[in-house]
């Protein structure tokens, strides 16, 4: 992504970043900060290793309010929220654990959103071609996934995703009727989702790309894009949108066998909605601290 501007530096025992100063912590577990000490009402969980509610409790029992969550977190009381797709759903009285799903979910929620709204979707199958990440090798060593065990600098190796399974959360009705897998491949930014639906109507490619390029530059501006250029991978490193229809790619079968990509930063598209969704929730805190003032 590139080199940031700011000068950053250790000061006071805190970190100077620019005119501003940010006190830090290093400890291995959310019990072992007193969240409240530092007045912190709001966490964004990005380590990864706090995926249930009973991992995330501690935050709460040392002072914080709200915890956004960056990774899937599959338990009936965690709100599940996509920006632009379901985030309407956010209930500051209601919801304390929030997770911003997984970059993948992102980038399909706005696709089946469109597709599902306008034709509908009978079932499907994604794809996501998929950059390395740190949960795979530089080298061949020890892994539980024999594959993700192999080098991620020389193969491309299948693997799993939840992202197709998670909008079943988001959109019930369509529970069991989606599902995927992931293809690492070895890129290090800017991915690409596959999508096959069986849709419910006779459609043409025509109509699917007037579907994406209203969204884009409607209700999901921001979020959804769409391009008719003849892009690749690279161009899309650093694109602050979940996903961006390839226009060119959409295909369909036989009248209802539709075929979308789409591509997405996996990292900065995902950053971005997160940051949203913290200033959403921050929102909240914040009116609710006025409302009792």
């Amino acid at each position: 992504h590139g080199t940031w501007p700011i000068e950053t530096a250790e000061a006071r025992g805190g970190l100077a970043i620019g005119d501003r100063w940010l006190s830090y912590s290093a400890e291995a577990s959310p019990n072992d900060v007193d969240w409240e000490a530092f007045g912190i009402d709001l966490v964004l969980e990005c380590t990864g290793k706090f995926k249930s509610m009973a991992a995330l409790a501690p935050y709460f029992e040392r002072g914080a309010k709200k915890v956004i969550v960056a990774a899937p977190v599959r338990e009936p009381e965690v709100l599940n929220v996509v920006m632009g797709v379901n985030d309407s759903l956010y209930d500051p009285a209601h919801h304390d654990v929030l997770t911003a799903a997984s970059c993948t979910t992102n980038c399909l929620a706005p696709v089946v959103k469109v597709v599902h709204e306008g034709i509908g979707i009978e079932h499907g199958s994604i794809t996501t071609i998929h950059d390395a990440t740190n949960t795979q090798t530089v080298v061949d060593a020890a892994h539980k996934d024999l594959r993700r065990a192999r080098s991620s600098l020389m193969n491309l190796i299948p693997t799993s995703t939840g992202s197709a399974t998670a909008i079943g959360i988001i959109y019930p009705e369509l529970q069991e009727k989606l599902n995927g897998m992931a293809v690492r491949v070895p890129l290090l930014n800017a991915s690409i989702t596959d999508c096959v639906f069986e849709v419910k109507r006779e459609t043409s490619p025509e109509e699917v790309n007037g579907l994406f390029r209203k969204a884009a530059e409607g209700e999901l501006a921001g979020v959804l894009g769409y391009e008719e250029r003849p892009l690749v991978s690279t161009d899309f490193v650093n694109d602050a949108r979940s996903s961006i229809v390839d226009g060119l790619s959409t295909m369909v079968v036989d009248g209802t066998q539709l075929k979308v990509i789409s591509w997405y930063d996996n990292e900065y598209g995902y950053v971005c909605r997160m940051t949203e969704l913290a200033q959403k929730v921050a929102r909240g805190l914040k009116e609710a601290r006025a409302a009792a003032d």
